[in-house]
């Protein structure tokens, strides 16, 4: 039994061992190292590729953290941006709505002192002229009105000369009469001239019915107060300045149709109109002829036909007519300042109001030719100004920016209201009853204490004439030194933020009337027309 197994046993043993006699065997026993040393080889081979492989591996990753470290660094980046953006309009933001506040509250606390001394009969008409305190804040609420009126009425009718009037004609029928009017002939010139000298007129009346006497107390505020508000004029040129010029003249430029829709701006430019054609202002047409012999330009004419005789006659009688009353205003309001009967500023030596009044009347008159030159040279090239520096410096400085040049239009309203109030206060005659001025009679000397004259002398001397001087030669006006510094004096005063409130305003008043934009009427009314030509 053990040894039958044992054989068997030994037999397949031997079997198994003795490989050398079997056929399927790939490799002897002498071979076997071979073998080996190509398994170690191809282990090896392994082994290199697995570590090329790793090391392609661990490139690719620091490809990956790269990217992914500047992806990190670049919203970090956009991050602090967006940040360093908010705080920025955050910062505007607070600043704006700083200024807004104080606007608005200077403007209250203005408008209330006005009326308040108005009432209390503490003005030089309630006071001085005896008229009855609501007769004289009636005539002031009007005369703002009538101030708003004019100023954004203006922008109106330049802004509505190139729009078709038949687009407007049923939709604005008061609107499309008045440019009818306006717009006819040289019609808008002779606008322009009556419309300047019925702002002065405006202003010359505001100011008499709200500068309050010497001594004045309005609820018992400190005299610094008094002194500050309503002695200097401050709270009457800011009251002029938003309520009065500011706030319609934001939404007359852009809401032109609705503005003048109505029949009180005809009877503005009716008056306008009738002022001109008085000849009152005639003097300006001379001034007018004299530089355009100098220039060798031709004057622009609208109408076709020249005059006639008798009409050429009559022009140049209102001219004589308006030199002789502009020489007459020039002898009575310097006598009126020579003998220290006006309404200055007590304290104020003669020779110091009348170098303040020759100033001023240049200060106002640059500011006003200011307007027109800019204007007159915004479509010239590069070139053309890069030949005169200092016009070009000026240029660079209001065109630099969209808004910068509705910044400078701001400001410079700011400082001709206060150079008219200044002017006004100084040129206003004020004589006790029983004098005159060179023993004029006493019917003469009333009609002296009404302004008139200082209005008229402003319109010409401070207004027209430097018009006409810009419109001439604008290059050479925006080449004086003194232009540069004026513009920059408008821009600061825009961005202190003391009318601010004018915005505010507008937006009110645009809500209270329901003015539209014109683009919201003429791509209507354009859209119908359409319509009913391809019907």
């Amino acid at each position: 039994m053990d040894a039958c197994c044992g054989i068997d046993f030994c037999v397949n043993t031997t079997d198994v061992m003795d490989t050398s006699k079997r056929e399927d065997m790939p490799y002897s026993l002498e071979e076997r190292p071979k073998v080996k040393r190509t398994n170690d080889n191809k282990a090896g081979e392994l082994a290199s590729v697995v570590l090329h492989n790793d090391l392609l591996l661990t490139e690719d990753d620091d490809v990956e953290l790269a990217q992914s470290n500047r992806q990190i660094e670049q919203v970090e980046d956009e991050l602090s941006q967006t940040v360093k953006s908010t705080a920025k309009i955050v910062a505007r933001t607070t600043i704006e709505g700083i200024k807004y506040f104080v606007s608005l509250a200077l403007l209250g606390f203005s408008m209330v002192l006005i009326t308040a001394a108005m009432f209390t009969e503490q003005t030089t008409s309630t006071a001085e002229n005896g008229m009855h305190p609501a007769v004289t804040f009636c005539v002031f609420s009007f005369l703002i009105v009538w101030l708003a009126m004019m100023e954004g009425g203006q922008g109106c009718l330049v802004g509505l000369q190139t729009i078709d009037k038949t687009l407007y004609a049923e939709s604005h029928p008061r609107a499309f009469r008045t440019t009818q009017l306006a717009h006819k002939g040289d019609n808008m010139e002779r606008f322009m001239v009556g419309r300047q000298f019925l702002v002065v007129l405006v202003i010359f009346v505001m100011n008499m019915m709200s500068s309050t006497v010497e001594q004045a107390s309005v609820f018992s505020l400190p005299e610094s107060v008094i002194g500050v508000f309503l002695d200097s004029g401050i709270a009457v040129i800011l009251t002029t300045v938003m309520v009065g010029q500011l706030t319609s003249q934001v939404n007359a430029a852009q809401c032109m149709l609705d503005f003048i829709n109505n029949s009180f701006m005809t009877l503005t430019v009716y008056v306008s109109l009738a002022i001109e054609t008085s000849g009152l202002l005639h003097s300006v047409y001379l001034i007018s002829i004299l530089f355009s012999t100098l220039s060798g330009k031709s004057i622009p004419s609208n109408e076709s036909s020249g005059r006639t005789y008798l009409q050429k006659l009559f022009f140049w009688i209102r001219i004589l007519f308006s030199v002789a009353i502009l020489v007459a205003a020039f002898v009575f309001t310097l006598g009126a300042l020579f003998s220290g009967k006006t309404m200055a500023w007590g304290g104020i030596p003669t020779a110091v109001s009348v170098a303040i009044f020759f100033l001023l009347m240049g200060f106002a008159g640059l500011l006003d030719g200011l307007q027109i030159a800019l204007f007159a040279v915004v479509n010239r090239t590069e070139s053309e100004l890069s030949d005169h520096p200092l016009a070009h410096r000026s240029c660079q400085l209001v065109f630099r920016e969209p808004h910068t040049l509705g910044a400078f239009l701001i400001g410079r309203q700011i400082c001709v209201t206060v150079c008219m109030f200044v002017v006004a206060r100084i040129t206003a005659i004020h004589v006790d009853d029983s004098e005159t001025l060179f023993g004029v009679s006493e019917g003469v000397q009333q009609f002296l204490n009404t302004g008139l004259l200082g209005a008229l002398l402003t319109t010409i001397v401070a207004s027209l004439v430097w018009r006409v001087i810009a419109a001439a030669f604008p290059i050479a006006f925006l080449s004086n030194p003194l232009v540069y510094m004026i513009i920059r004096l408008c821009l600061l005063l825009e961005q202190s933020g003391i009318c601010s409130a004018s915005w505010t305003l507008a937006s009110l008043q645009k809500k209270l009337f329901g003015f539209r934009p014109d683009d919201e009427y003429l791509v209507d009314l354009r859209r119908k027309e359409s319509t009913c030509s391809n019907l």
